[in-house]
């Protein structure tokens, strides 16, 4: 049996939702080594420090299955994001008195903050079924109009990265939101006409790291609007606890509290330290995750005590060495570390901004005090300039 044959059949078991009728996953697997566990290595730590990516933004298809059987579907079950969920429940327990579909719900926020896990919540909460979907995969109108036209009364879909959808297929949105229908328009010329297709109730939740880059026509018809933050270190904690119950980790609370210090605030990110930290201690043969395992791999992962990673310290380091401090503009940035401007800005800066390590302004990106106290440097004294 294959990697690809194991990965196929544990996926298939992981939608855990009522209206596909599919067993949810088992969980541990009874096989291991489809979750690429390590066994007989030469040199099992250096190992696999070296072949941990933390720096690199995508799942891999271990996270992808895991973050499937981790995810709450209960409003009950959310951690954190207090004022979000009660808000929440008011909505979805007035649509269901009602009987009728909740409003549109448009998400924002930073990547790994539980985005999509409300959306399937909205789903479980409301009884109904949901088709999720992204904005560059619907690159047509008739994609959009087939996906549609299949919703049954209630249903929910769910667009991530919605700012990304095309203005072409945007302008199908807007009658489909507010009147339940679509006007599509078939032949050209004189031979031209317009087809009207009647939709059923369904809700759209609209998933974004961009908010601002929604057309105004787009945002104002969506209902519900929220932007999710970054999560205290006690909450990040207990979704750690929870996790390592679900995954069968013993786990101390000094370790707890020690990867939630270095998950940028990030659930998605804690979860993913917990499965690296779960390795180095199964092959430094540890029953128990104590606080000393836990900080020994992070600062081999070098994830430093503020939660930091190579990439992070990359950034802060051009800004403060090659640029003086700033202010430097992202193009700059990019071309000096090899990157994507996006990776930039959607990956590496929130957090940054957040806890107080760079500065933007209008000219440009600015090392804060605080950064350069990370690197154990003082700031410069900066001549003031005359015009």
């Amino acid at each position: 049996m294959t990697d690809e044959t194991r990965f196929k059949a544990i996926n298939s078991g992981g939608k855990n939702t009522k209206a596909s009728g599919q067993k949810a996953v088992v969980w541990p697997p009874k096989d291991k080594a489809a979750f690429g566990y390590i066994n007989n290595a030469p040199d099992p730590l250096k190992e696999l420090v070296a072949r941990s990516a933390l720096n690199d933004s995508r799942e891999t298809d271990e996270d992808a299955v895991l973050n499937i059987s981790l995810r709450p579907s209960k409003l009950t079950d959310f951690i954190g994001q207090k004022d979000i969920v009660n808000n929440l429940k008011v909505c979805l327990t007035a649509a269901k008195q009602r009987k009728e579909p909740v409003d549109h719900v448009l998400l924002s926020g930073p990547p790994g903050l539980g985005k999509t896990c409300l959306s399937h919540i909205i789903a479980h909460e409301m009884h109904s079924k949901i088709t999720a979907t992204s904005g560059p995969a619907i690159e047509r109108a008739g994609d959009l109009i087939g996906i549609l036209t299949n919703l049954e009364k209630g249903d929910v879909l769910f667009i991530d990265e919605i700012h990304r959808i095309s203005k072409v297929v945007e302008e199908f949105l807007y009658p489909a939101m507010e009147n339940s229908e679509i006007d599509f328009i078939i032949d050209k010329g004189p031979y031209a006409k317009t087809i009207k297709f009647h939709l059923k109730p369904f809700t759209l939740v609209g998933a974004t790291t961009r908010s601002g880059l929604l057309s105004s026509p787009l945002r104002s018809r969506f209902g519900i609007f929220y932007h999710l933050d970054f999560y205290e270190i006690q909450d990040l904690a207990q979704i750690v606890n929870r996790s390592a119950k679900l995954l069968n980790i013993q786990i101390d609370n000094d370790a707890a509290e020690e990867i939630s210090r270095r998950a940028r605030g990030t659930p998605r990110i804690a979860n993913r330290l917990l499965r690296r930290i779960r390795d180095y201690a199964q092959v430094s043969g540890a029953k128990k995750i104590e606080g000393t395992i836990a900080a020994k791999s992070l600062d081999d992962l070098k994830i430093d005590k503020s939660g930091l990673d190579e990439m992070d310290r990359k950034v802060l380091k051009l800004v403060i060495e090659t640029f003086d401090g700033g202010p430097v503009g992202i193009e700059s940035l990019a071309a000096s570390l090899n990157e994507e401007q996006d990776t930039i800005v959607d990956v590496v800066e929130p957090f940054l901004l957040k806890a107080g390590y760079l500065k933007r302004t209008s000219r440009g990106r600015v090392a804060s005090k605080l950064a350069y106290e990370h690197f154990g440097l003082k700031p410069k004294e900066k001549q003031p300039e005359l015009f």
